[in-house]
């Protein structure tokens, strides 16, 4: 969810004629996207179309039977905005014994990672297509989640839109009661503002423990993005976070 391109929200474009439109969000609430427009391309809704009714699961206001939806049992990962989905693709394929569920509302990212599970017959992903707050407030079990990626949330840039970040002390606590314990929560951002705000967030957190002496180095399971890659070569930074809940 990067503000150079987030994971969560896709290059500008022409909305496609069957996009949904946004929620509304009581505005004392925090959601994990914002909605912009994006083209869906033929090979994105050839994917939605083909391989959706597998690997989409519906939104439920009932706890999620885990279990159920991978065909195993196995430790699982919960991706707060995947964007186009390059990084969760490269993550499954990395570590095949993990089960991953990835949270994205658009549909050109959707429709980018489902092709990349048919190329790649990525067994251990599924996809919830819903705001990843209220995923985690319902279908998210207590005490289950080995791991939580939140890469490159939009850092709202304006100190009158700060209330809109995504790393705050309620929605950690929530992360936190979702965690099993030694379960890990990895953040990442390009934002050196919001890197800060994450830190004292987490670092304040009850029941989480940095794994760093502060920002963390990257983990190798994470890719480098190509906007990443370009960001390195001009001097920007990216900051790692790694906590565990104890």
């Amino acid at each position: 969810m990067s503000h150079d391109a987030p994971p969560s929200l896709p290059p500008a474009d022409e909305p496609p004629a069957n996009q949904p439109p946004a929620e509304v969000a009581h505005p004392r609430s925090i959601r994990s996207y914002v909605m912009r427009a994006g083209r869906t391309t033929e090979g994105q809704a050839r994917a939605l179309a083909e391989l959706g009714p597998r690997y989409v699961l519906p939104y439920q206001e009932t706890v999620l039977d885990v279990d159920a939806a991978f065909g195993r049992h196995a430790p699982t990962v919960f991706e707060i905005g995947f964007g186009m989905g390059d990084a969760t693709a490269h993550i499954a394929a990395l570590r095949p014994d993990e089960n991953f569920i990835g949270c994205e509302v658009h549909e050109p990212g959707v429709g980018a990672l489902l092709k990349r599970i048919g190329e790649q017959q990525l067994e251990n992903l599924r996809i919830i297509r819903h705001d990843a707050v209220q995923v985690l407030e319902h279908m998210i079990a207590p005490d289950s989640l080995a791991g939580v990626h939140i890469f490159f949330p939009d850092p709202w840039h304006k100190l009158r839109h700060h209330k809109r970040r995504l790393i705050q002390a309620p929605f950690v606590a929530q992360l936190v009661s979702r965690l099993a314990p030694g379960g890990y929560l990895h953040c990442a951002t390009d934002w050196e503002p919001y890197a800060q705000q994450m830190l004292q967030v987490l670092s304040e957190a009850e029941g989480l423990e940095n794994t760093a002496d502060g920002y963390a180095p990257k983990p190798a399971y994470r890719p480098l993005t190509k906007f990443e890659n370009r960001g390195l070569r001009l001097g920007h930074g990216v900051w790692d976070l790694v906590f565990r809940k104890r």
